[in-house]
């Protein structure tokens, strides 16, 4: 169940299997497989930040290529249009469901745990990302779901209104407690770049 505070809609989505990274991108890794660092609070085994949607979808096909999967997304020279190979089983960004499905873990709840054991935010982040995996998990064993970065996932936020729009998720290291909750959606064009914003692979489990 997905609910939009903003326009008191709640609505069911249906989740097939699927795998999703403990940890959100690295700047080590971003830069292993693009030869790119874009950003601003640099640390190895900090999450890439300073990355736009269009710069995710590159870096799933990427990353693809390079470990002998199926690109999942194919897209246009411009960027603008992307279509997703469903049967692929390469590297992609999660739904916004299996976002929101992983980060709660079975439990409902809009936290996992204690904000401060789980989540760099406001209070605590001292103004800057830190390196993933140095707070607790979920009971599934995924690592900063909450906090730390927004991550990116692939669902456009209300087409109707905000045409191209693409949903973020997670809450990130400049905000206070009230925007780290597994059930806070945000939003902004597919070029967006800022600080406290980058994404988690995720893959399709084909029978």
């Amino acid at each position: 169940m997905l609910r939009d505070a903003r326009i008191q809609r709640t609505w069911k989505e249906k989740i097939y299997p699927f795998l999703l990274a403990r940890y959100p991108v690295t700047q080590k890794l971003y830069f292993t497989i693009t030869k790119k660092s874009p950003s601003s609070l640099k640390g190895d085994q900090n999450p890439v930040e300073n990355v736009s949607w269009n710069d995710a979808m590159e870096f799933c096909n990427l990353l693809s290529r390079k470990t002998g999967l199926d690109e999942y997304y194919s897209m246009s020279h411009d960027g603008r249009n992307i279509i997703c190979n469903c049967e692929s089983d390469g590297f992609r960004l999660p739904s916004e469901a299996e976002w929101e499905y992983a980060c709660r873990a079975g439990n409902k709840e809009v936290r996992y745990g204690e904000l401060d054991r789980i989540a760099w935010y406001k209070e605590n982040s001292n103004s800057k990302t830190h390196e993933v995996g140095k707070k607790e998990p979920n009971t599934w064993g995924l690592f900063d779901m909450l906090g730390n970065v927004w991550e990116w996932c692939w669902d456009l936020y209300d087409e109707k209104v905000y045409g191209t729009y693409r949903v973020f998720r997670g809450g990130g290291w400049n905000d206070p407690a009230r925007g780290c909750l597994a059930s806070n959606r945000r939003r902004s064009h597919p070029e967006f770049r800022i600080d406290d914003l980058g994404f988690r692979l995720a893959r399709s489990l084909r029978a």
